[in-house]
């Protein structure tokens, strides 16, 4: 059942939220004893970083994800976390249980108007991690997006029998004039060079991440699987606190083709990212996705890089680790009884790697959520391998970290189900002066120990150089 929806006949003033809220609280029964009452105002363009580092307090949770958008959520008035198997359908039915007793009012007709939900999984559906559940969703008490040139505050309040309305009317104008008297941008390049007082340390012993390599590479020859993603961590010290803002800043700045995003859990430690890879979009009864995978460096020169994006785009080794992913992804989207269309495949080209990309779409079914695609979707051969229930069996034994958050599903969900979500690569863990960098790539026939290394090596360091 989707959020009930009121008609604003002019712009909401405190008169007309409290009438709001006063019908919201008489809706409470006694088989419901609270219910949400979610507000959405169209204001002027609001710098969402400048929110995060002015508003949001460390022991706050929140969520920030941007890409042509951006959407920064904290405060949570309702949270759930779940593990197991059936992660993504426990999450799914708090969803819909919380928008059976959601009544939305206000700009409802604009980007990210009206109740959202952020959810972050763990690559697997149980995790070791005491930083990070294996899943959570949270619906914040406040949201501000920013698209085109406009932005949309949302404030969802929990409405109880024994609330003081008069005094929420006046708390919800104050935080909504707060939020738009932040005006400041935030801007800190870190400059593309070593630093030397971060102390750097990998996880793993010397050589391990080859020998792994080496190992995985002869059971691809024993023909236990066709392909399997190992992926990296470094451990970096700094003599002062990680800015996390800042380095948020350096990555929307660095990589606009990217998704950026940073999930905290409210106790000093934050996932964040620049992402290239969509996991799965709805919007409105279409779904998108993609294949993602083979890699090549970008060149110092126009001809060098000319030639290294012809080279990955006839290499027949990047071309069979590419359409592994197309072939296990059309598949998934069949056994969900859609059909998909493939666009050519083409290069996705960041600052210092690229990659061969094939845009997927399919038309949408009334009965399909989108955490059943991302269910089925996760995780794509692009972070995992194929067959992947065979690929993950064996990630574990050649890595020797906790995936955690990294390379699992990351984004958000609206009161109508349309919603988009990222695969969490390129990504680390900030906790205070500590952070862990996650790293990886796939393994196929004629994958080079040597050369997988030193590629898992770059995406590391253009993560550090972008840390402040």
């Amino acid at each position: 059942m989707p959020a009930i929806q009121y008609q604003l006949q002019s712009q909401l003033d405190p008169q007309g939220l409290y009438q709001f809220l006063l019908r919201c609280k008489q809706s409470i029964s006694q088989t419901v004893n609270s219910c949400i009452a979610s507000i959405s105002l169209s204001v002027e363009e609001i710098d969402l970083l400048a929110v995060l580092e002015t508003l949001v307090k460390p022991d706050q949770k929140h969520f920030y994800f941007e890409n042509t958008e951006a959407v920064l959520a904290f405060d949570p008035v309702l949270e759930f976390q779940a593990e197991g198997g059936d992660r993504f359908t426990q999450v799914k039915r708090f969803i819909q249980a919380t928008l059976d007793q959601t009544h939305q009012i206000g700009a409802l007709d604009t980007e990210f108007a009206g109740a959202h939900f952020f959810c972050n999984f763990s690559f697997f559906e149980q995790t070791a991690d005491p930083l990070f559940p294996a899943a959570n969703v949270f619906l914040p008490g406040w949201q501000i997006s920013r698209a085109q040139d406009r932005s949309t505050i949302t404030a969802n309040l929990k409405i109880l029998e024994t609330s003081d309305l008069e005094t929420t009317v006046e708390q919800t104008f104050q935080t909504i004039q707060r939020i738009r008297s932040i005006k400041h941008n935030v801007i800190r390049l870190a400059i593309d060079t070593p630093k030397p007082f971060f102390k750097r340390q990998s996880v793993s012993h010397p050589g391990h991440y080859q020998k792994s390599v080496a190992a995985a590479l002869k059971l691809i020859q024993q023909e236990r699987f066709n392909k399997i993603v190992l992926a990296d961590a470094l451990d970096v010290i700094s003599p002062l606190p990680f800015d996390l803002v800042g380095s948020l800043s350096n990555l929307r700045s660095r990589y606009p083709n990217c998704y950026i995003f940073s999930a905290s859990n409210g106790k000093n430690a934050a996932f964040i990212g620049a992402s290239p890879e969509r996991l799965v979009k709805i919007q409105h009864d279409r779904l998108l996705t993609e294949a993602l995978a083979g890699s090549a460096p970008r060149g110092k020169t126009r001809a060098e890089d000319a030639r290294l994006a012809a080279a990955l785009l006839n290499s027949q080794k990047e071309k069979r680790e590419h359409q592994v992913v197309i072939d296990s992804i059309a598949q998934h989207l069949r056994n969900l009884n859609l059909t998909p269309q493939f666009s050519p495949p083409r290069l996705l080209q960041l600052p210092n790697i690229q990659h061969l990309q094939t845009p997927i779409r399919a038309a949408i079914k009334s009965d399909v959520h989108l955490l059943d695609a991302v269910a089925e979707l996760h995780p794509t051969p692009a972070v995992a391998g194929a067959p992947k229930l065979i690929a993950c069996e064996h990630l574990r034994s050649f890595e020797a970290f906790e995936r955690s958050w990294y390379a699992a599903p990351i984004g958000w969900i609206d009161a109508q189900g349309n919603g988009e979500f990222a695969v969490g690569i390129r990504s680390c863990i900030l906790q205070g002066n500590r952070a862990r960098l996650f790293a990886g790539a796939g393994i196929v026939s004629g994958s080079d120990p040597e050369k997988e290394f030193a590629e898992v090596q770059l995406k590391l360091k253009a993560l550090l150089n972008a840390l402040v």
